[in-house]
């Protein structure tokens, strides 16, 4: 089991080559200020969360974290969601795991036994398995149960610039301790009928964990996915969501495309499977949209 801090033996730089063309579109940007976000002090811990399933969630921790690496940042992503989808989509495989998020959320196994190197440069993973789906269940008795995951973040942090967590689609203590380990929340909403639904019990559920827990928590990211150009409604829904929420919305919106849906049977970010598709593109701006330009951090 390799550690975040082990030399790595030369991994491997994402693909410039796409596998397969795909049309272009321009990556959809609202009308107006085109100013570029300020850039946040690092390390930054961003929650990636949405109650509502299938959403673009996991797709978004694993590509925005891919994009992240890709530009020079260090970058962990942290699997708290007990499907693994973000663990198989960066290439491990849950079954030939020795330490896994479960045995950090549960026995407090140090987080950096259970972190692993992916083949990617700068992109690491601390994957969840199977046994993650009972953990619910086993921290409620558990003492400071809601706070495992940050004392276990907070141990490794100096060796990142970025952590990204998966939390799960619900809001039961698995989410709770990634609220409460994080400084930031990033909420992907899809550009469909039912985008909004539930997002008010989050916002709830934020706030709430933001005053018993994590003073210092907020949403600062709200992402656009899924956008399909043909259909009027997609455009209704980024027009709702950006005159609610306002500037936390990223100016860059993710469109749906097959590609992205293909990528992680691969094991591989949408920048290694097909580099040159929108939904690489799309990506790769909102990683420089969220990182802000901010100086990558001497080591």
């Amino acid at each position: 089991m390799s550690s975040p801090m082990d030399a790595v033996p030369e991994p491997r730089a994402f693909a410039s080559e796409p596998l397969m063309e795909e049309p272009m579109a321009p990556v959809l940007q609202p009308e107006g200020d085109d100013a570029p976000r300020a850039a946040r002090p690092l390390p930054r811990v961003l929650a990636v969360a949405n109650q509502k399933g299938g959403v673009g969630k996991t797709t978004t921790a694993i590509n925005l974290g891919a994009c992240l690496a890709d530009l020079g940042y260090r970058t962990l992503v942290v699997d708290l969601d007990p499907q693994g989808n973000a663990t198989t989509g960066l290439g491990l495989n849950p079954r030939e795991l020795e330490a896994s998020m479960y045995d950090v959320v549960i026995h407090e196994v140090p987080l950096d036994d259970c972190i692993e190197a992916t083949e990617f440069k700068n992109l690491f993973v601390a994957p969840a398995s199977l046994d993650l789906a009972g953990a619910e269940i086993e921290l409620v008795p558990a003492f400071s149960r809601e706070l495992r995951l940050k004392r276990a973040i907070d141990a490794v942090l100096d060796g990142y610039d970025f952590v990204l967590i998966d939390c799960p689609p619900s809001l039961g203590l698995l989410t709770v301790n990634g609220l409460a380990a994080a400084t930031e929340v990033v909420v992907p909403i899809q550009c469909e009928y039912y985008a909004l639904e539930g997002l008010g019990q989050l916002m709830r559920n934020i706030e709430l964990v933001r005053r018993s827990l994590n003073p210092t928590l907020e949403i600062s990211t709200i992402i656009l996915v899924m956008y399909d150009a043909r259909t009027k409604l997609a455009d209704q829904v980024v027009h709702e969501v950006r005159g609610h929420f306002g500037d936390k919305v990223c100016r860059n919106v993710v469109p749906r495309t097959v590609r992205l849906s293909e990528a992680p049977s691969f094991g591989q970010p949408i920048i290694a499977f097909d580099p040159s598709s929108r939904g690489a593109i799309a990506y790769r701006e909102l990683a420089k949209e969220v990182s802000g330009g901010a100086p990558q951090r001497a080591r």
